[in-house]
């Protein structure tokens, strides 16, 4: 064979095997993971393959440095300017840890398993683009503006994948640590099908091991939920406790049963849901950021109408510009709009964009909810509040707020593919029982309800038709703690 001319295996193994340490591999520093490794092409002239890189310089996630991760809580914690890129760039690599750490476990109970470094790599590139669908203003435009096509950002993402990463995805043949075993690749339909967090969604036709892959990015604890509560609680500046990752990885592992935890890593699991738990009440549940939200529920839907009025799915090539800073930007102008809806919603949006904070607390409570309790809504508790109110002060304008969150799963024994399993030390038994005695003490929902007002000379009278409402209609929330 001429000198100049190569098989397409060899070729294979020019632009897989580095000629040194560092060549293929590039780092990035991050404030909270240290540096993170990400694959580029090799120095060699003749190397020509799909890494990390593409993907990362893709437009479809560049597009996440224009979605804030914290979609009102930076309007009250300075810091809190960081973007779903930064976060998905450290949970893929928590999720490639995860992965190096489980798959001599995973590797000892499925015989069809693949290699490592395609393993890892799957965990990393389905971490780094499991949040690609986001809208702006992320989980209120799911519920804002998504909800009237029955889909999520999960299904928008879904879709990115396919249609405009996949092929980019198929041509990835290494990880960080190494290459795939000749003739691996990644299909990116298992990439779509790992970043829906839906128990109930099919597996039929797809191999186990993908399956078994689902509470590793989608349960209670998972690389996605590691990386948002160690980087939001930082940029936010707000101490929440010890988060022990380490702790976490080592006692972590796959049993014929699915994903595992020894006993002796439910401590460090304690400690993580509980801090998690701590941001939620402190951060995203923070009054201040509670009273804008419900602004912003006010114009947020008109806004996207005026913005974006069709499903992204149906014009996904338009969606890559509808960022934060295209919502935020245009209507800044709207002041000035010949339309009256426009200049009305730019009048509005002003006053949040100045952190005029149109609601104040007038009350607040913690509730612990100990069952499902379907006339508990803020609806129902509106209308039962305002007949408590004195007649002299039924006309002011009040909200009502319910900010809620399952600390933990509300059926530890029914996760669907999302279940989590322990492994008793003193048995050597794999049950999913000890769930519920370790985690007993995390509330299965907590609720933090408010009543909201535009200013603050009623809230003694506020306060207490809250009070009587509670005691009244649903007695045994009134005395939780």
């Amino acid at each position: 064979m001429d000198h100049h001319q190569v098989s397409e295996y060899e070729s294979f193994l020019i632009v897989t095997i580095p000629s040194s340490p560092f060549d293929g591999v590039a780092l990035m520093a991050d404030p909270i993971h240290g540096y993170v490794s990400f694959t580029v092409p090799m120095i060699s002239p003749r190397a020509t393959e799909c890494t990390e890189q593409d993907l990362i310089d893709s437009p479809w996630v560049q597009r996440l440095r224009y979605i804030l991760q914290l979609q009102s809580a930076r309007w009250v914690y300075p810091g809190a300017e960081h973007t779903r890129f930064q976060h998905s760039i450290g949970t893929m690599h928590l999720a490639g840890r995860f992965m190096i750490r489980l798959y001599p476990s995973l590797q000892k109970i499925l015989s069809d398993l693949p290699s490592l470094y395609f393993m890892e790599e799957l965990a990393r590139l389905t971490a780094l683009l499991h949040d690609i669908g986001h809208g702006p203003f992320c989980h209120f435009f799911d519920h804002h503006h998504l909800d009237q096509f029955g889909i999520t950002h999960e299904h928008i993402g879904q879709q990115i994948i396919l249609d405009y990463l996949g092929s980019t995805i198929k041509n990835i043949r290494r990880s960080p640590s190494g290459p795939f075993v000749s003739g691996e690749y990644i299909d990116p339909a298992h990439l779509a099908f790992l970043i829906l967090k839906n128990p109930k969604k099919s597996i039929k036709g797809l191999p186990k091991w993908l399956t078994f892959l689902q509470p590793l990015l989608g349960g209670i604890y998972t690389p996605d939920n590691c990386d948002y509560v160690l980087r939001d609680s930082y940029m936010c500046g707000v101490a929440i406790g010890p988060v022990d990752i380490e702790r976490l990885l080592h006692y972590t592992f796959f049993t014929s049963n699915g994903l595992t935890i020894h006993q002796a890593g439910l401590p460090a699991l304690q400690m993580f849901l509980n801090a998690r738990l701590y941001l939620y009440t402190n951060v995203y549940f923070h009054r201040t950021t509670r009273a804008i939200d419900l602004h912003l529920q006010d114009i947020f839907g008109s806004t996207i109408s005026v913005l974006f009025p069709k499903n992204p799915l149906k014009v996904l090539p338009r969606y890559l510009s509808l960022t934060d800073w295209h919502v935020l930007e245009t209507v800044r102008s709207w002041a000035r709009s010949r339309s009256k809806e426009k200049r009305d919603l730019g009048q509005q949006w002003h006053h949040i964009l100045i952190r005029h904070v149109r609601w104040k607390t007038a009350y607040s409570t913690l509730l612990e909810i100990p069952h499902v309790d379907t006339s508990f809504t803020p609806k129902a508790f509106f209308t039962h509040m305002r007949k408590r109110l004195p007649r002299s002060i039924r006309h002011v304008d009040f909200r009502v707020d319910f900010a809620h969150k399952d600390p933990r799963p509300i059926n530890m024994m029914n996760m669907g593919g999302f279940q989590i399993y322990v492994y008793n030390d003193r048995t050597h038994a794999v049950e999913k029982e000890s769930l519920d005695h370790y985690l007993d003490y995390l509330p299965a929902r907590m609720i933090t309800l408010r009543v909201f007002t535009e200013d603050h000379t009623h809230d003694a009278l506020f306060g207490k038709a809250a009070e009587d409402t509670l005691r009244d209609q649903w007695p045994t929330l009134a005395h939780s703690p």
